[in-house]
């Protein structure tokens, strides 16, 4: 167990690397420009230059703040994103934990972070702060539904919680072409309510610097805002794993029921390379979102969910459920 936790902990740092890297690429490539080119062979030691930086800055406390909590909550984000990686599965017989109520556990520990941010927010002793972290847990607590109604579309289909289990019943093809219109539909409604879930532009209000100056990190520094900072890309990492887990088969080749040799042809690529190909194209997607849509107004961000993504997410699992009962897929 010490050996795993040591090498998660490492597979995370370097992952966060590599994302805070592909983060300035995507966006230099969607603005037609080259991003990072000075620091390491084509920027690649950016990153690394900017974690030297935030090692070396002084984590400074405010006087009027409550110190305990203050420090407290960037551990109380990191430790639940970590928590949430445990169910799923890197590649065929590679995964931590293979609880039987996988689904329902990401779900709860995920929605533990925003513990984190509210404590930060409230005690920086801040107004901006304050209301960045309320606007964090109107956002979270709401796009929450519409993330759960789009996983258990999955989980009336493949009948199961168990995140292996799901991946097993994709064997004959991902349930996204397996699942119809309706199976679609919740896969978008997930990147969308994942992306405001984890704060991520154009969902980006608790952090808005154009009103907030930073939002609910303002008053953290060094390696106290270094940890909000390594959330924020774990959880990008864990919906995007979820996502491809749940509707794009996860470690599963690609596989069409009844093409016998096709699929064996499938089978000699690596089940790692089919996870995260799948993973860091959900990434890239969500990467996109930040660079090509405006910031919403707060009152466009919860009209969105309440007035069209949870209505339509009820309506589709009514559908959903009815295919289940029927057998209305492939």
């Amino acid at each position: 167990m010490l050996i795993a936790g040591i090498t998660l902990l490492l597979f995370l740092v370097i992952l966060c690397f590599f994302l805070g890297y592909m983060e300035r690429k995507v966006a230099a490539f969607i603005e037609i420009r080259l991003g990072p080119n000075r620091v390491g062979p084509k920027g690649s030691m950016q990153i690394v230059a900017d974690t030297v930086k935030l090692l070396f800055k002084e984590g400074l406390t405010p006087d009027a703040s409550d110190k305990f909590l203050f420090n407290l909550a960037p551990f109380i984000v990191v430790i639940t994103s970590m928590l949430a990686i445990a169910p799923i599965a890197f590649a065929k017989d590679f995964q931590l934990w293979d609880i039987n109520i996988g689904v329902l556990y990401i779900s709860s520990i995920s929605s533990m972070a925003v513990i984190g941010i509210l404590m930060a927010g409230w005690s920086s002793c801040n107004k901006y702060s304050l209301i960045g972290a309320m606007r964090s847990g109107a956002q979270i607590v709401s796009y929450e539904l519409s993330i759960g109604l789009s996983l258990i579309s999955i989980v009336v289909l493949s009948g199961s919680l168990q995140l292996s289990e799901i991946i097993e019943s994709q064997r004959n093809g991902w349930w996204i072409f397996r699942g119809h219109i309706p199976v679609v539909i919740s896969f978008v409604i997930f990147i969308i309510a994942s992306t405001a879930e984890i704060n991520r532009a154009p969902f980006d209000l608790a952090e808005a610097e154009q009103e907030l100056t930073g939002g609910f990190h303002t008053e953290y520094a060094g390696m106290k805002f270094a940890m909000f900072l390594l959330s924020e890309y774990i959880n990008l990492f864990i919906v995007s794993a979820i996502a491809a887990t749940i509707f794009l088969g996860g470690w599963m080749p690609f596989h069409i029921g009844g093409l016998d040799t096709f699929n064996h042809i499938m089978d000699y690529i690596p089940s790692s390379i089919w996870f995260f190909s799948k993973t860091f194209f959900i990434i890239f997607i969500i990467m996109w979102f930040r660079w090509t849509f405006p910031r919403l107004r707060i009152d466009q961000l919860l009209n969105l969910e309440w007035k069209y993504l949870l209505p339509i997410s009820m309506v589709n699992i009514i559908i959903i459920t009815a295919m289940a009962i029927f057998g209305w897929y492939f």
